[in-house]
């Protein structure tokens, strides 16, 4: 009896163990590797162990994923995602929203985007999602005019009207911040003003509209959208820990899609 007893607790710790996962997930560094530390706190009484995973940039996260490094990414929009697939082939798909960052323009020598001069140069993310997003809050800022029918993704070729003549130059997402010495502007995403030291709310000198169609995602690989450990992932992610953590530390700058 005492060694059928112990059996049973074997099989009981062992089934225990296997309830529990470990899964890799990949952020961009800022607020997406902050949220995602959180996550892994809430995730952790539920059985689920993350260990968040830092990437410098917007194009290795997805191959990563793709090449089985990490079980998920949580750094992009669905765009940007939509035009990976369509330019890598990726078989990656979304399987939760989780926080809108309104892309801001930010100066160290304006401050107002009407103040940029003529022959200006403003700086813009290099990858042709975050680029064309630019492109696209400058319009609304009324700065240029770019040509109908250009969708998500217009490039500089696609400005039409350029009052100031302003000058684009594209650089890494991730070096707009550290490139401001040298541009009269530059259009920075979120996180990696966050990450360089800038307040989106205050250091602004325009920032994009709340109401735009990049809310961000979490991505997983083809084939895992059914697995249990992805719920459980999202649903940590979509707590209420997690959303009075985004408000109590981003005070607007940061909005949850839930």
């Amino acid at each position: 009896m005492k060694k059928l007893m112990t059996l049973i607790s074997v099989l009981a710790l062992t089934a225990g163990t296997a309830m529990a996962e470990d899964i890799k997930v990949g952020v961009s560094p800022g607020e997406h590797a902050e949220i995602m530390e959180e996550v892994a706190k809430v995730a952790k009484p539920m059985g689920l162990d993350i260990k968040v995973i830092e990437f410098s940039d917007y194009v290795v996260p997805n191959q990563a994923l793709a090449d089985g490094d990490i079980e998920a990414n949580s750094f992009q929009h669905k765009p940007y995602l939509d035009n990976q697939i369509k330019d890598r082939g990726f078989k990656l798909v979304p399987v939760g929203t989780t926080i809108t960052t309104p892309m801001g323009l930010y100066s160290n020598k304006v401050k107002s985007p009407a103040e940029l001069k003529d022959g200006d140069t403003v700086g813009i993310p290099n990858d042709p999602t975050n680029g064309g997003r630019a492109l696209l809050v400058l319009q609304d800022f009324g700065l240029i005019k770019l040509a109908d029918g250009t969708g998500l993704t217009p490039t500089v070729l696609d400005v039409t009207e350029n009052p100031k003549n302003l000058k684009f130059q594209e650089l890494d997402a991730a070096q707009l911040p550290r490139s401001l010495a040298d541009l009269d502007a530059a259009m920075i995403n979120t996180n990696y003003a966050i990450a360089a030291g800038l307040n989106p709310k205050t250091d602004t000198i325009a920032m994009e509209k709340a109401d735009n169609p990049y809310v961000n995602i979490i991505v997983v690989r083809e084939g895992d959208e059914t697995a249990p450990w992805v719920k459980t992932l999202v649903s940590a992610y979509h707590s209420d820990e997690v959303k009075k953590f985004i408000e109590d530390k981003y005070h607007g700058t940061v909005l949850t899609s839930w």
